[in-house]
């Protein structure tokens, strides 16, 4: 069985589409938490209100980093998308924390961010564009199998 993580951004269904087409594979998915409102606020929620709002997302950001930095050292694979919407700079920080850690890393982005993302990249085992992709190569890691 593998334990994959899929960091990266949160706005889009990439993570279900992986799921769906790794259906029958021995994989179990972790990742941080999806729900934007709550990992916003889970510092607060938990730790008391700040008046400043930088340290309220600085609490939310620490207590999200216990929760990315243990998903990221017990997966044995790593996956980071970056989208096209919004700027993810916490999954350019993951994906150097995953390949500091030596974990095999797959980056999942747009043809067009390339030249931007060209150090992740080169930190990766395999880049690509699209989910469905990630599956293809969970499935060719755990079975051989190539895709039909």
């Amino acid at each position: 069985m593998l334990t994959v993580y899929l960091s990266g951004e949160i706005h889009t269904d990439w993570r279900d589409e992986i799921a769906e087409a790794a259906d029958g594979l021995d994989v179990t998915f972790t990742g941080p938490v999806t729900d934007h409102a709550a990992s916003d606020d889970c510092g607060v929620a938990i730790l008391g209100a700040e008046a400043s709002k930088f340290w309220h997302d600085h609490k939310g950001a620490k207590l999200n980093a216990i929760r990315t930095r243990h998903g990221i050292e017990t997966a044995d694979i790593v996956v980071v998308r970056f989208g096209a919407q919004y700027k993810q700079w916490n999954a350019a920080f993951d994906a150097g924390y995953a390949a500091a850690l030596g974990k095999p890393l797959i980056i999942v982005s747009l043809p067009e961010h390339q030249h931007a993302l060209k150090e992740v990249h080169g930190a990766a085992l395999a880049a690509c564009d699209e989910p469905v992709q990630v599956a293809q190569i969970l499935r060719y890691v755990l079975t051989g199998q190539l895709p039909m």
